[in-house]
C-alpha cells in the first residue's frame, strides 16, 4: 500500500467552507479579479482549472498576490501537470480521475489531491493509495445522493467531494450526506460571468454559497463500524 497523504488542515477548511468554486479563467488578469470577488463574497478557496493555456500562470499570480485565498490546482490529468501546479503554488490538486502516477507524484510533493471516482473499483484503488477522500465525479450522471449513500455503506470513513451537477439549488442534499465533506461547483463562478466581468454577481453568488454553508452543520470525519450482513444499507447498495 502506498503511504497515506500527509496531514493537511485543508480537509477542515472543506469541512468548514463546504463549497469549492470550481473556476475556469483564460488568464491572471481574470484570475485576480476573480479571486477578489470571492473573497468579497466571504469564499476563501478556490479550484482553478488546467482547462486554458493560461491557468499555470493564472494559479501563479493568485498565490503570490491574494494569498489569503487557498488556491489549487484542477483538471489535474497527468505527473508534468502536478509539477506545473506545484512551481505556480497551489495548495491542493484536483482531477477528474484516478490516476496512480498522478497521485503519487502529488504525493511526492506532500500535496493534497482529491481524484475522481465514479465506482467501487476506483474507490479501492484510491484506498490502495492511501487517499480517505475522494471528488465524486461527474456526480448527476453518476448517481447523485442516492450513489453517494449508497457507496458510503461499503466504505466507512470515505469521504466524498461531488462535483458535476451541484448546482445553489440541490447543494444542500448533497451537503447533507454525512459522508459528503464538502461540494464542488461553477454555478457562483459561471463562465459567462467572467467573460462578462460581471464580478459583483460572483461575490453576490458566492455570499449566498457561504450562507447556504453556514446553514448546515459543518462536516466531520465519517468513521463508521464495518458493514455487516443483513444491514439495510448494504442491502441498498447492492453489496
Amino acid at each position: 500500500m502506498s503511504p497515506a497523504a500527509p496531514p493537511t488542515d485543508l480537509d477542515q477548511l472543506f469541512a468548514t467552507v463546504r463549497v469549492v468554486p470550481v473556476v475556469v479563467v483564460e488568464d491572471e488578469a481574470q484570475a485576480l479579479a476573480l479571486g477578489a470577488a470571492l473573497l468579497d463574497g466571504g469564499l476563501p478557496i478556490a479550484e482553478i482549472t488546467f482547462r486554458t493555456a493560461g491557468a499555470r500562470a493564472a494559479i501563479a499570480a493568485v498565490t503570490r498576490e491574494l494569498p489569503e485565498l487557498v488556491t489549487g490546482a484542477g483538471t489535474v490529468v497527468n505527473a508534468d501537470q502536478v509539477d506545473q501546479a506545484v512551481d505556480a503554488g497551489a495548495r491542493f490538486l484536483v482531477s477528474p480521475g484516478l490516476s496512480a502516477d498522478v497521485v503519487r507524484r502529488a504525493q511526492h510533493h506532500g500535496l493534497p489531491i482529491f481524484p475522481g471516482v465514479a465506482t467501487p473499483s476506483d474507490i479501492m484503488a484510491a484506498l490502495a493509495l492511501g487517499l480517505d477522500v475522494v471528488k465524486f465525479f461527474p456526480a448527476a450522471i453518476n448517481g447523485g445522493v442516492p450513489a453517494i449513500k449508497a457507496l458510503s455503506a461499503p466504505f466507512p470513513g470515505l469521504r466524498f467531494v461531488p462535483t458535476g451537477g451541484v448546482s445553489a439549488a440541490n447543494a444542500t442534499e448533497y451537503l447533507s450526506v454525512p459522508s459528503v465533506l464538502a461540494v464542488g461547483g461553477s454555478w457562483m463562478v459561471e463562465k459567462s460571468l467572467v467573460e462578462a466581468g460581471d464580478f459583483a454577481e460572483i461575490a453576490r453568488r458566492s455570499a449566498q454559497a457561504v450562507a447556504l454553508a453556514a446553514s448546515l452543520a459543518p462536516a466531520v470525519p465519517t468513521v463508521s463500524p464495518a458493514p455487516v450482513a443483513g444491514d439495510p444499507a448494504v442491502a441498498a447498495a447492492g453489496m
